[in-house]
């Protein structure tokens, strides 16, 4: 048995066991009938041809062509069927509407096979043992230049096919594509040598042969993958639009004919078959990359990116994006701005954010934002698929089209409108969570819309990291004042402890002495007022300041803080209350502000000192100044320290009473003013909104209370030796105002 003969004969049965097992296993299916048809042919035509290898006659030989020809003229109309049917969920329609094309395919080139006499084969010469050369007629080219047009047809549907599938479904029709398409590119190419040489070379149905074995292989494995289950593809009604297939074809058939002038022009008939099978492995490689996905989306980003017009404005969504997320200070609110400014700019219903959660970043996840999902349906989502994404885009950030990745989507991840799109968020190195985006009604993303979306999501990632860092950050320095705070109490209850400890060493020795008792009971009693002095100084910084409101009169509420003073203050107290208008205010509040600022200055005027108290009114504002002719505060300290906890100038202060007392006029929608000078004094000075002013600024709100800027015509206060002090501009950083 020659190898020619070995191979048509397991081309038979391979072709035959497929038939068989097809049909076998679902009779019933349309598909699977027409596979069983299509392979029943070629199983047919390649049993002919292993009888015409035995052939020793001309005669005998054209008679095995013929009956050969008579089985090839069923393969365009056997297997167009199946490219139209397989993979399609809506296969019914394509073939009704190519039903005038698969009748053509049937009838005319049976007809053209049945045709007698020379009008199909011309003649036929041997010019080598075992092989036969035989010479067409006008039917018999006619024949093969249909013939080949129904294999172009066939792999332009396998093509529309594979291109509309996606994901999984793509894996499972891959080689079924891959075998028939093989099949018939080799037969296109054996139909080019046919046509070109107007003969057909024996030698060529080796190469169908060896063709048909590969494709039926590859036909088997698609069959062992998917059993050429039912699909829900949809594919374009027209088929040969944006067709790789043709475009190949063609340029193929050029090239070739090309090749066949130059033959004529300058010779080189013998390297022809050589040459024109280069081209076609060639063309067939090239066919094999385009259909790398790949490939295919940096070809299409490098198009989109160079020689399209941009569908964006991406200055004006810059500056929406921007607008829409830099005043945010809070995660969730910000990631929130995120989602739904992506659902908008790419018209994406479905967005949602999602954050690892702090130290678990290959663990679980938490809600950012979302546009469809409340907090109920985000814990179970992201319990269920959050670890299992964030684990994929990990490995491939993205941004992922899920239907496209190769095996299909991640094991248990559901296949719907929700989760379609994805990629990570990540700034620094660092991994922060990912985004999920549904599917856009009517179209999917295009290249330029995922170059937009990355954008986004990196800009949203930094600004991400950046509250996360400013979080961190502030915990820090809670941790850092309380550390403080810790220090100073315990310092204090230290020094406490040390007194009392050396009385009660004593004690034992003096405690039959009066007069020892009585130091002891005192000692013990400003130790404890010390110990309550400390609570009361530090209990601001740890509850929420309440205020309880009424109108009152702010002199009056002066006059009231000062008369708890008299006969405690070692410094001269001059007071000038005058006449003020009504001031909404919690009385009891402002008082701990007079009694701050007065002790303050108190602390810092040397033994015969002064201290002015003063109340005012001046264009809806009223005010009350404290000024004193101490040490003063340099420019530095006011800049970076004043009003701020455990920052002071007293070598026994905490730094909590100017702290607490900006707090509170705050809160009153006040303001503090500062003016000192090292060596020459000190003034404070506490604006008030008058009662009808205060109302007012409620209902417009903080900005428009801001807008009431502080009146010049305020009186200056006196320092030192009673020279007026200018009224210093807000860049002097000698005087600072607390909005």
């Amino acid at each position: 048995m020659t190898f020619e003969l070995a191979l048509h004969g397991a081309v038979v049965l391979l072709c035959a066991g497929l038939t068989a097992g097809v049909i076998w296993r679902d009779r019933h299916s349309f598909v699977h009938q027409a596979f069983g048809v299509g392979m029943a042919v070629l199983a047919a035509e390649a049993a002919i041809t292993a009888l015409g290898v035995e052939t020793r006659s001309p005669t005998e030989r054209l008679v095995a062509e013929r009956l050969r020809l008579l089985a090839t003229s069923l393969l365009p109309w056997a297997w167009l069927r199946f490219s139209l049917a397989f993979g399609r969920a809506d296969y019914r329609e394509f073939l009704r509407r190519w039903r005038p094309v698969l009748y053509t395919s049937l009838l005319l080139p049976s007809v053209l096979a049945l045709l007698v006499g020379p009008h199909v084969f011309a003649g036929i010469i041997q010019p080598a043992p075992g092989r036969w050369l035989v010479a067409l007629g006008w039917a018999g080219y006619l024949f093969h230049l249909v013939f080949l047009t129904g294999a172009v047809l066939i792999l332009a549907n396998l093509e529309r096919t594979l291109r509309a599938s996606t994901g999984s479904m793509r894996w499972f029709i891959k080689y079924m594509v891959l075998g028939v398409g093989g099949l018939f590119a080799a037969r296109i190419y054996t139909s080019s040598q046919v046509l070109l040489f107007r003969s057909v070379d024996t030698d060529l149905h080796v190469m169908d042969s060896a063709a048909l074995l590969v494709a039926a292989s590859l036909m088997a494995a698609s069959l062992l993958r998917s059993r050429l289950r039912a699909a829900d593809v949809y594919v374009s009604q027209s088929v040969l639009y944006n067709s790789m297939t043709a475009l190949l074809v063609g340029v193929y058939l050029l090239v070739v004919g090309v090749l066949s002038k130059a033959v004529v022009l300058f010779g080189g008939i013998q390297s022809l078959p050589l040459v024109t099978f280069v081209v076609f492995v060639g063309l067939v490689g090239l066919a094999g990359l385009l259909l790398s996905d790949r490939l295919r989306a940096a070809v299409r980003g490098f198009v989109a990116r160079n020689f399209r017009r941009p569908h964006y404005d991406y200055r004006k969504e810059w500056m929406a994006f921007t607008r829409a997320t830099t005043t945010l200070i809070d995660t969730k609110a910000l990631c929130a701005a995120v989602a739904a400014r992506v659902s908008e700019t790419l018209r994406v219903p479905s967005v949602t954010v999602w954050l690892l959660e702090e130290g678990q970043s290959a663990g679980g996840v938490v809600l950012g934002g979302s546009t469809i999902y409340s907090d109920a349906e985000a814990a179970s989502w992201g319990g269920r698929y959050g670890p299992m994404l964030a684990g994929v885009l990990r490995e491939r950030p993205g941004p992922l089209d899920l239907h496209e990745l190769p095996g299909g989507e991640p094991a248990g991840l559901p296949r719907a409108v929700d989760t379609r799109y994805a990629l990570a968020l990540t700034a620094a190195g660092e991994d922060l969570g990912f985004m999920v985006l549904g599917g856009r009604p009517g179209e999917p993303l295009t290249i330029e819309d995922l170059d937009l979306l990355k954008t986004l999501s990196d800009q949203a990632a930094g600004s991400i990291l950046g509250l996360n860092l400013s979080g961190r950050l502030l915990k820090g320095k809670e941790m850092e004042a309380f550390q403080n705070l810790s220090a100073f109490f315990v310092h204090d209850l230290k020094n406490l402890a040390s007194k009392l400890s050396l009385t009660l060493q004593n004690l034992p020795t003096h405690y039959d002495d009066p007069e020892f008792r009585r130091d002891l009971l005192a000692t013990i009693q400003r130790s404890v007022a010390k110990i309550d002095d400390m609570c009361i100084r530090l209990s601001p910084l740890s509850r929420t300041l309440e205020l309880q409101r009424i109108s009152g009169d702010l002199s009056q509420m002066v006059g009231e803080a000062m008369a708890g003073l008299d006969g405690s203050l070692k410094a001269e107290v001059v007071q000038e209350l005058r006449p003020t208008g009504p001031v909404v205010m919690d009385t009891e509040q402002m008082q701990k502000v007079v009694l701050n600022l007065v002790l303050n200055a108190n602390d810092a005027v040397r033994e015969g000192g002064r201290i002015r108290v003063a109340t005012g009114e001046a264009d809806r504002w009223v005010y009350f100044s404290v000024t004193d002719d101490g040490c003063g505060m340099s420019r530095e300290f006011i800049a970076r320290s004043l009003f701020k906890p455990f920052r002071t100038t007293k070598d026994h202060g905490l730094g909590i009473g100017l702290f607490h007392s900006k707090t509170i006029v705050e809160a009153h929608r006040g303001r503090i003013e500062v003016e000192s000078e090292e060596g020459n004094g000190t003034t404070f000075r506490v604006l008030l909104p008058v009662a009808g002013n205060e109302q007012r600024k409620r209902a417009a709100g903080p900005i428009a209370a801001d807008e009431q800027r502080v009146p010049d015509s305020l009186p200056r206060e006196r320092h030192g030796e009673g020279k007026a002090q200018p009224r210093r501009s807000a860049s002097d950083s000698a005087r600072r105002r607390i909005d």
